[in-house]
């Protein structure tokens, strides 16, 4: 009975994936955008992805809410025109819409603190704003169907019908893997369900588990992914959890992902928040309509990537109590 209510629970997320996919076109846009083109790019988007992984991660926020507001933030991007100077505020809104959603209301940080540890030039007001464009423009109401979603359904069929040990097929490594994946937005053109199938195949290859082989064959028939969409995306997941692994990879790694602010970004986080400039209007066109001017000040001029900027102590005003606590302790 169990297994028959994940399968029915998989069809039926299978079903709906189609309804929270980024427009294609608009992803394509992104990719072939020069990054000194004045609109968002392939590389400023995904750096703002690393961006929400380490605040994810010093938040203390789940994957799921990590992954939702990718989620989010690429079907935003994907619909509408924005300037790099906005993306800031855009992307915090969705990882703050996402949190709400997935976190407990008593894990959730104050909407003041996201933005001075987020390192913003905006304010609260600006941030309320953005999220309601944002929830009208993609119609959010609760949460959406990812490659998570897909990626925890296959774990628990692989472990339901698998006599093999359970701690052979970590949903932990799974997970980080899927995160490395979301980095990148070639990812965001992938089904979720092919892409947690192809990240589930490649982990079931490298510990050599024909048990568990046999029930991925069995999800995918059950799906009907044709075996060419499946192989081209598993060739794309091995490239880039090689690449990941790689020494040369600048991407964040996990110490790095336990992000510390220092004196000194604690003292330009305190004086730059006394005199928070208001956002400029952000013209509501989307990818087919013509190009709005902005004449407004832009704002996006000495922001930094936080992945690019961590500091090296738990010192400073604006550092929470109780990560300065796990800290000093560790």
């Amino acid at each position: 009975m169990d297994a028959f209510k994940l399968m029915k629970e998989l069809r039926a997320n299978y079903e709906l994936e189609v309804y929270y996919l980024p427009k294609e076109t608009g992803l394509s846009l992104i990719e072939s955008t020069d990054q000194n083109d004045g609109r968002i790019s392939a590389k400023c988007r995904d750096a703002k992805v690393e961006d929400l992984w380490s605040l994810t991660s010093f938040f203390g926020y789940t994957t799921q809410t990590f992954v939702l507001a990718v989620n989010l933030l690429d079907r935003f991007l994907a619909m509408m025109r924005i300037q790099p100077k906005h993306l800031s505020c855009v992307s915090l809104s969705c990882l703050n819409m996402a949190a709400k959603v997935t976190e407990e209301e008593c894990n959730l940080a104050s909407t003041d603190e996201l933005i001075r540890i987020g390192q913003c030039r905006f304010s609260v007001s600006d941030l309320g704003r953005m999220e309601k464009i944002i929830t009208e423009k993609l119609d959010f109401k609760s949460k959406s169907v990812t490659a998570l979603t897909f990626l925890h359904l296959y774990h628990k069929i692989a472990l339901s019908h698998s006599t093999e040990r359970k701690e052979m097929l970590s949903l932990e490594k799974l997970e980080a893997q899927l995160k490395a994946c979301l980095c990148r937005i070639s990812f965001s053109k992938a089904k979720p369900s092919v892409l947690a199938l192809s990240l589930l195949r490649q982990e079931i290859e490298a510990i050599q588990s024909l048990d568990m082989l046999e029930i991925i064959h069995h999800i995918q028939r059950h799906l009907k992914i044709a075996d060419g969409e499946l192989l081209l995306w598993r060739g794309q997941v091995a490239q880039c959890l090689s690449d990941y692994a790689s020494p040369e990879c600048s991407k964040p790694n996990h110490r790095k992902l336990q992000w510390i602010v220092s004196r000194r970004t604690a003292q330009n986080l305190h004086s730059s928040y006394r005199s928070v400039p208001e956002l400029p209007t952000i013209p509501e066109c989307c990818w087919d309509e013509s190009e709005s001017e902005d004449s407004s000040e832009d704002m996006s001029s000495g922001e930094e990537s936080l992945s690019s900027s961590l500091g090296s102590d738990g010192e400073g005003p604006f550092f929470p109590a109780h990560l300065r606590r796990q800290y000093l302790n560790a």
